[in-house]
């Protein structure tokens, strides 16, 4: 009796399943399938030491001006004149690049000032706003309008100067279409592009209380702007809320367990997505890894410490917001953490020991990590399928409309240094394919076919037009995302909203749905965003909008 009643379970559950199946995918969630990687050019010619995705089609990719000779000359017989450089005066060689998606191809791009240690943010229209570096570039402005026919590159010439010297400085676009630029080598303070007559820089004590000595760990710090339109910055162990319009902190929280996180320590954080349906208010802040107080002087010294193992959790609009803390499968360090376009979140890049910094990193991690900000916790990480390629000091990642991801970079070393060392200058690029594209999930994968309108204004109803073979009705979502800009494993600016739909409606085998845009540039800072069907957890390929 007893296994007749078993029997009729197992047929009940087999039954249950069999149904669910029709509309989720039930083996999305137990990381059966860990994704896989392609190689994408054997040489870019340039290290990826920034990386961004532009709302065009390319990636902008770039080092340093005074590396000396990358591997990929500049085109049309341009050279690079500065008397200002360390290494090449009278440089041909490119020292940035762009890549075409749809192409497959690469092509130099010239810039003059140097961009070290820079940062980056996009501006409303979809330009790049390059700001800080290192020597000619320490208050540099650069800008970078993208286009499609190969005819766009660098500009250093527009008015407007940074007030402080900004290396390893952190910038982040800002609902007014500012961009606020904080910290970096020895400057305690932020500023804005473009100034306002008269502005400088504003001093901010924080910053100071944060550095450790001889070891800093509080340089790029992680930035996000709050659904308050303050400014959540976290430096080493610490974080406040910022009122940067009075220059006044609002709000101080918690130190953070388990040891420093920023650079060189060299952690990376999050912001996990905004909601329509709490109105885009709750804001959590997820940060993981990092390198124990005093890691990179004893790397110095030539002692690799483990990397931090742990990740912490953090609602900063609730009144008495508190770190929860869990651990990754292993320690990381240097690790770019992107938002997927199904609201998971991929780790990715780094190593197990030691700290950023030339020659002070050991033991690669060549296995991402993919974590469910919704699962229980003790179940919400996931191990991936691992590359090849060890991806040190100067690695960065981006996520590309179609849903991979880009990876590129890696030279922990003052130069080019492309053989006869443990982990040489790498100017590989590959692409890793998560979970979501395999082929098993083609049934549950929605394509976009028709937006009522790609230029959007806040609070607007907007129609999408989907197909899909396998629809579920009570698991599909509408996500926006802003692309990171990526640099020192803190991809700058990234933001994922789910938006407000009306029930979708089928006609002729399409999907029409209504989409509610965000209500405002503090909830979205206005600009381009790629919008993804998500259906069971499986994203469309993105189209891109633009709000305003």
């Amino acid at each position: 009796m007893a296994t007749k009643t078993m029997m009729l379970r197992i047929i009940i559950i087999i039954a249950l399943c069999s149904v669910l199946l029709r509309d989720l995918p039930c083996s999305r969630g137990q990381a059966v399938k860990s994704g896989w990687w392609t190689l994408i050019s054997a040489n870019g010619g340039v290290s990826a030491m920034h990386m961004t995705t532009t709302h065009k089609g390319t990636v902008i990719m770039f080092d340093r001006t005074d590396y000396g000779q990358s591997q990929l000359p500049l085109d049309k017989g341009r050279c690079r004149d500065d008397n200002n450089d360390m290494a090449l005066k009278h440089d041909c060689w490119a020292h940035s690049i762009e890549y075409n998606i749809a192409s497959n191809k690469l092509r130099p791009l010239m810039v003059m000032t140097d961009t070290w240690c820079s940062a980056g943010s996009f501006a409303a229209d979809g330009t790049l706003v390059s700001t800080g570096g290192y020597n000619d570039g320490y208050k540099a402005v650069r800008y970078f309008a993208p286009c499609q026919n190969s005819a766009c590159d660098w500009d250093d010439s527009m008015p407007g100067r940074l007030a402080d010297n900004r290396w390893y400085a952190t910038s982040q676009i800002l609902p007014d279409n500012r961009v606020i630029i904080v910290g970096g080598r020895g400057a305690f303070s932020y500023e804005f592009v473009p100034k306002r007559p008269g502005e400088g820089s504003y001093y901010l004590t924080f910053l100071s209380q944060t550095n450790f000595a001889n070891e800093e760990n509080n340089l790029y710090p992680f930035l996000h702007l709050s659904s308050d339109g303050n400014l959540f910055i976290f430096a080493n162990k610490d974080s406040i809320l910022l009122d940067y319009k009075t220059n006044r902190v609002v709000k101080t929280f918690p130190t953070m367990p388990g040891g420093a996180r920023n650079y060189p320590a060299s952690g990376s954080s999050a912001m996990l997505p905004l909601r329509a349906s709490d109105g885009f208010r709750r804001v959590e802040i997820l940060i993981c890894g990092g390198a124990p107080d005093y890691g990179f002087n004893s790397a110095n010294s030539g002692n690799f410490m483990d990397a931090i193992q742990s990740c912490g959790r953090m609602v900063i609009t609730d009144p008495n917001p508190k770190w929860v803390m869990e651990n990754m499968p292993a320690p990381r360090v240097m690790g770019d953490m992107l938002n997927l376009p199904n609201g998971e979140i991929l780790i990715i890049n780094g190593a197990f020991r030691g700290t950023a910094g030339w020659e002070v990193g050991r033991d690669p991690v060549f296995t991402p990590y993919l974590y469910r900000p919704n699962a229980v916790p003790g179940n919400r990480f996931s191990t991936l399928a691992s590359s090849t390629i060890a991806r040190m000091y100067h690695s960065t990642a981006n996520v590309l409309p179609d849903g991979r991801i880009l990876v590129g970079g890696s030279n922990p070393h003052a130069g080019y240094v492309l053989s006869g060392t443990t982990y040489p200058t790498e100017l590989r690029l590959e692409a890793y394919s998560p979970y979501y594209l395999d082929r098993s999930y083609q049934a549950f994968r929605p394509t976009i076919t028709g937006l009522s309108a790609s230029f959007i204004r806040y609070g607007t109803k907007f129609i999408v037009q989907f197909t899909v073979p396998n629809y579920s009705p009570n698991n599909i979502e509408f996500h926006i995302y802003a692309p990171s800009f990526t640099t020192h494993a803190f991809s700058m600016n990234q933001r994922m909203l789910v938006l407000a739909a009306d029930t979708p409606k089928r006609a002729r085998g399409i999907y029409f749905v209504g989409l509610i845009a965000p209500p405002n540039s503090v909830a979205a800072p206005a600009g381009h965003y790629m919008l993804f069907v998500v259906n069971g957890g499986i994203p469309s390929v993105a189209e891109w909008i633009h709000l305003s």
